[in-house]
């Protein structure tokens, strides 16, 4: 039994020195482990390179980065100068009424992409709030963006929102460059436009290209996607449960 018993011990200890051996080896850099030993300023840590000896420094005095936007804050900010002081001591906010660059069918085809890649997740793609995040958020969902209420905000006031965020929402400035945000909401409003435009108000050109679709086309409703078609299913039946 002792024997047995020391036998199990050796292996073990065995183990543990190959384990130990094997996290020593790891190198962050394998493919180059010279990036790992080549002299460097590590943040947070002391250096010897620097007389004040701060690996992190500040940006020399009165300069700016090369792609920082500066003195145009009607495109940084998405507000021309606030308006009066209301009793909270917050200025009323001005926001600017319509995206502040040249809508092009390029500007509108990157932000597409970008509101599918970024907003649609919890919007929906047609920005009507449907989407599986949104089934998962029952205290408080996305809401449509094709409300009213939403068509009716000034293009700044979304800008401002997908730069510092809202309620759920974080903010997406990290994620999106300026020229981005403003291209998603020049989207989102030819979004807005196609779902809250009557037939009737089309140009006679677009109108009879419409007009030309069979007529399983004209009125079909956009198709559901499989995966919320389901969601939507096992929601439904669960309150069929209760």
């Amino acid at each position: 039994m002792t024997s047995r018993a020391g036998k199990l011990a050796l292996v073990q200890a065995l183990a543990l020195l190959v384990g130990l051996a094997a996290v020593s080896s790891c190198d962050e850099q394998i493919l180059d482990p010279m990036a790992d030993r080549q002299p460097k300023s590590i943040r947070y840590k002391e250096s010897d390179f620097y007389a004040d000896g701060l690996s992190m420094r500040a940006p020399p005095e009165g300069t700016v980065p090369r792609e920082r936007i500066t003195l145009n804050p009607r495109l940084t900010t998405g507000r021309d100068p606030d308006g009066p002081v209301q009793p909270n001591m917050e200025a009323i906010p001005n926001y600017v009424a319509t995206v502040p660059i040249p809508v092009s069918r390029k500007l509108l085809e990157l932000g597409q992409k970008r509101f599918n890649i970024t907003c649609a997740t919890c919007h929906g793609p047609l920005a009507d709030g449907k989407s599986i995040v949104a089934t998962q958020m029952a205290l408080r969902p996305p809401p449509s963006l094709i409300d009213p209420k939403y068509v009716a905000k000034p293009a700044g006031y979304i800008f401002e929102v997908a730069t510092k965020g809202f309620g759920l929402m974080a903010s997406y400035a990290a994620e999106l460059s300026v020229e981005e945000r403003w291209a998603v909401v020049a989207y989102l409003r030819a979004v807005q436009l196609s779902q809250t435009t009557s037939a009737g108000a089309l140009p006679p050109d677009i109108r009879q290209q419409l007009e030309a679709l069979p007529p399983d086309v004209q009125g079909a409703p956009p198709s559901t996607p499989p995966a919320l078609q389901n969601e939507q299913q096992r929601q439904q039946h669960e309150e069929e449960k209760r």
